[in-house]
């Protein structure tokens, strides 16, 4: 027995037709035949079910229990595609091209809000990038994905342009800044801009407060490092606290500034009470730092300590070879014998110079004493 076609009270549909088997059950060798388009990819409409009764009457099927329907609904399934999704995968796509960083610090402008875009439910298939094209002169990019269908239907294409640009977190001014003025927390947001024009010095926000405008600073603008500086300690003209330190010594002095110094800088100052100028590493908000270091010994120096102990140090005896180098031949004596140095041993308690030297008598002979007279 077969049995009477029944109608249904809601239909939904994958295709863009809505079939004779999708509206009513038991449709036999008739299910196939389309009757109507379907609504747009994820919408619902609305039929009569006189109108449908009509048109099944025209293909032949009749006897169709409509439970005491007076209408039906009609559903398109389809898949959709979230515009953050979509630009999600268009970055990753980017990521790392032609000069750009990651994924999450670019920032997309499409030539056409792509909003959410649906699609037919068979399309499950995973975003596939086929064609990725992007100019780093112009940021310009030109990307078309492609997406499977289950049904073995051909692949989706979805194609997109626009701009990307890469940003950074930059710490901007939340009001005018004038020069030398000290930053404050409530002056400083953080907010993303294009990496171009923070500059490759971007000033982070945590660095930037409690530093001081190098320059006058307009609101809204990008902060870099070269645009900050630290505060001055020490103003020009400002009475400051001169101290003085030494090993075992430490004073402190008034002194009137001549120059402005941060921490760390070397600046002149006027003594107060000498009235004269020194120099100074800053170390404190109105201070100012002289460390005496005492001054090494010249070579001079040392060299005329040395020979003054020399002089003031007894010289030792001479060793008996010394006395007996001192007793050489005079040159005017003509005698034909050495002089004998025997009886001239130095004794222990003898003092320098020794005495002089007694030459003993030479023996003549009574020949050589004629020939003389």
């Amino acid at each position: 027995m077969i049995a009477a076609p029944v109608l249904r009270a809601n239909v939904q549909v994958s295709g863009d037709l809505v079939r004779i088997g999708d509206v009513i059950d038991n449709a036999g060798s008739a299910a196939q035949i389309a009757i109507y388009r379907a609504p747009d990819l994820g919408t619902t409409g609305s039929l009569p079910v006189a109108q449908v009764l009509n048109t099944l009457r025209a293909h032949q099927v009749i006897g169709v229990d409509t439970r005491d329907l007076k209408e039906i609904s009609v559903t398109r399934l389809a898949r959709t595609l979230e515009g953050k999704d979509i630009e999600l995968q268009i970055a990753r796509a980017l990521e790392r091209r032609n000069g750009l960083g990651d994924a999450a610090n670019l920032s997309l402008t499409f030539d056409r809000d792509p909003g959410d875009v649906r699609l037919d439910a068979g399309f499950t298939g995973g975003m596939q990038a086929a064609i990725v094209r992007y100019d780093n002169r112009n940021g310009r990019f030109d990307i078309t994905f492609e997406i499977a269908n289950e049904n073995g239907a051909a692949a989706a294409k979805l194609r997109f342009t626009g701009t990307a640009i890469e940003t950074v977190e930059a710490a901007v001014l939340a009001r005018n800044v004038e020069r030398n003025e000290i930053l404050k927390s409530s002056d400083v947001v953080v907010e993303r801009r294009p990496k171009a024009e923070a500059g490759a010095d971007a000033a982070a926000r945590d660095r930037a407060v409690g530093m001081q405008a190098r320059r006058q600073l307009r609101a809204g603008q990008a902060i870099r490092t070269a645009d900050l500086a630290k505060p001055d300690l020490v103003q020009r003209d400002q009475n400051v606290t001169l101290i003085y330190e030494a090993p075992g010594l430490y004073l402190t002095m008034r002194g009137k500034a001549l120059e402005n110094g941060t921490e760390g800088d070397v600046v002149n100052v006027m003594n107060l009470q000498s009235k004269r100028t020194v120099s100074g590493t800053v170390t404190g908000r109105g201070q100012v730092s002289i460390t005496v270091r005492r001054r090494p010994a010249r070579a001079a120096d040392q060299r005329r300590h040395l020979l003054a102990r020399r002089a003031t140090t007894p010289r030792p005896l001479p060793s008996p070879p010394s006395v007996r180098q001192s007793l050489q031949k005079p040159s005017n004596v003509n005698v034909s014998h050495p002089v004998s140095t025997a009886s001239f041993s130095p004794a222990p308690c003898c003092r320098w110079p020794p005495s002089p030297a007694v030459v003993p008598r030479s023996t003549v002979s009574p020949r050589s004493a004629k020939s003389r007279s």
